[in-house]
């Protein structure tokens, strides 16, 4: 698939019938005043997948599944109106997903779709919270729904007036989905979802499935849940039921369709699972692109979901941006450097190979190649990490350098500091981590060894070779090393000797 045609079908706008296209924000303030929460179903243990994982903590675009469904529920009502069903591995999705701000609903045995709603339907009747008007169903196993798209439902419902309105899509192959029949070609009105196998033959090449998300007014559903019958081969409470009760009640049942199939589909493999994290990492290239990021062959970086890049920046081919971070404007980061939860301001170059995790790094600084900076290490404006230098709870100063193989842990480094080739910090006694504190404009002779606690004071010098156990008073030059001793003729001495053995 090409790169263009992975992104439109995630970013495909929605199509409806009757209601002009929304997810502006001051449509999705309208769900905030009109009595909407959502209701997120995450109970399931996704066994197609062979994982102990919960399904829903599965990751794409670098987060869980669930995390992206509340992300972009959280764009349409505030936390504490979205309503997490969980069920499996309750505990640990819980954990997971907790400091969102979501609420939970326990669904301990899953009795299908049905019984889920019904478990929020007892939780709203013993909890307190105030019935919404309208609910909205999403599936915590679908992570490339839109904001945009979930706004849009609202709106149709709202706008038709409707009981129950039901997101649908059109893949290239319906097989083995429901599918959503209309009242009329080209209209919004539905007459029923009926299961594959329960198809007609004149239904068979109907092409509209069930995406299994709907928007319901909240007091026509739970009316409704008590009459779902588990008379199926399955044995569960199936929610589509609900539409069938509706439509022969009179109540108004409506259809909105996606472009976009890979925004409602879930994933039911680990392959499928990868399929919709390609698309995601690709969609999330495309947007950056779009603000003015260069990124060079997209398809080959790794980039997830939640990363921020500044204008005119360059990302080259074989990159991953993970986590929460974030790049400044007119930035270069080369190829197969890995950048995780970092945050790197303006004119920052990464040469080839870095591995920054956890870090900061101020404007204009420049790292690697093969630099490793490791949680809390934060290099100031203009500092200079060089080829296999690793650096770990650490503050560098402005301009200060340390280009060629050196070990910086626990430390505090000045301003305009040299650190000299092979030089290290000793951080640690086997016990207990201990700073080394170095001054302004200090000095370290190449391969130095600094035994902290120690503080070089500013503008000091280390004589290379040395081991610092002491502190150093500013202005002074520390030595730590054995006296040298050289003995004249002694090499040629023994090389005559050696060789007149070697003959003898």
């Amino acid at each position: 698939m090409l790169f263009g045609e992975a992104v439109e079908r995630v970013t495909g706008n929605l199509t409806k019938v009757g209601v002009v296209r929304c997810g502006r924000r001051e449509k999705i303030t309208t769900m905030e005043k009109t009595g909407f929460a959502i209701a997120i179903m995450a109970a399931g243990k996704g066994t197609r997948l062979k994982s102990k994982r919960p399904k829903v903590l599965h990751e794409i675009g670098g987060q869980a599944l669930l995390r992206h469904v509340i992300a972009a529920a959280r764009t349409v009502v505030p936390a504490d109106r979205i309503y997490c069903i969980v069920g499996h591995e309750a505990d640990r999705v819980k954990a997971a997903v907790a400091p969102t701000g979501v609420k939970f609903v326990m669904q301990e045995e899953q009795r299908g779709t049905g019984h889920a709603l019904q478990m929020v339907k007892a939780y709203f009747a013993i909890s307190g919270d105030a019935l919404p008007e309208h609910l909205l169903v999403l599936s915590g196993d679908v992570p490339l729904i839109r904001p945009e798209t979930i706004a849009a439902i609202c709106e149709l419902h709202l706008a038709e007036r409707a009981a129950m309105t039901i997101l649908t899509a059109v893949p290239q192959d319906p097989t083995g989905y429901g599918r959503v029949l209309r009242v009329r070609e080209g209209g919004a009105e539905v007459t029923a979802i009926v299961e594959q196998k329960s198809l007609a033959p004149d239904q068979l090449s109907s092409p509209e499935i069930n995406s299994g998300i709907y928007c319901f007014e909240t007091k026509e559903l739970f009316a409704r849940l008590d009459s779902l019958s588990t008379n199926n081969a399955h044995g569960e409470y199936y929610l589509t039921d609900v539409a069938a009760m509706m439509v022969a009640d009179g109540l108004r049942v409506v259809a909105v369709k996606a472009e976009s199939v890979d925004e409602v589909l879930g994933a039911n493999t680990i392959a499928e699972m990868m399929h919709l994290d390609a698309a995601m990492r690709l969609a999330t290239a495309r947007r950056l692109m779009a603000q003015g990021v260069t990124i060079f062959r997209p398809e080959t970086c790794v980039i997830d979901a939640q990363v921020e890049v500044g204008a005119d920046t360059v990302i080259e081919p074989y990159v991953q941006l993970l986590g929460a971070t974030k790049i400044g404007v007119e930035s270069r980061v080369r190829s197969y450097s890995v950048v995780q939860n970092s945050t790197l301001g303006d004119g920052v170059l990464v040469r080839n190979g870095c591995v920054l995790d956890g870090a900061l790094v101020s404007d204009l600084a420049v790292l690697g190649p093969y630099a490793h900076l490791r949680p809390e290490s934060r290099i100031g404006e203009g500092a200079h990490v060089g080829n296999f230098v690793e650096t770990k709870k650490v503050t560098m100063g402005k301009g200060s350098k340390a280009n060629h193989l050196n070990y910086l842990g626990d430390a505090v480094i000045g301003a305009g500091v040299n650190i000299g080739a092979g030089a290290i910090t000793c951080n640690y006694d086997g016990v207990h981590k201990h700073l080394t504190t170095i001054g302004d404009g200090v000095f370290v002779g190449s391969d130095s060894t600094l035994v902290a606690p120690v503080t070089l004071g500013d503008g000091s010098y280390v004589a290379a070779g040395s081991c610092i156990t002491e502190d150093v008073p500013a202005g002074s030059l520390a030595l730590g090393r054995s006296r040298q001793v050289t003995k004249p003729g002694w090499a040629a001495k023994r090389r005559t000797a050696m060789e007149a053995k070697k003959n003898s």
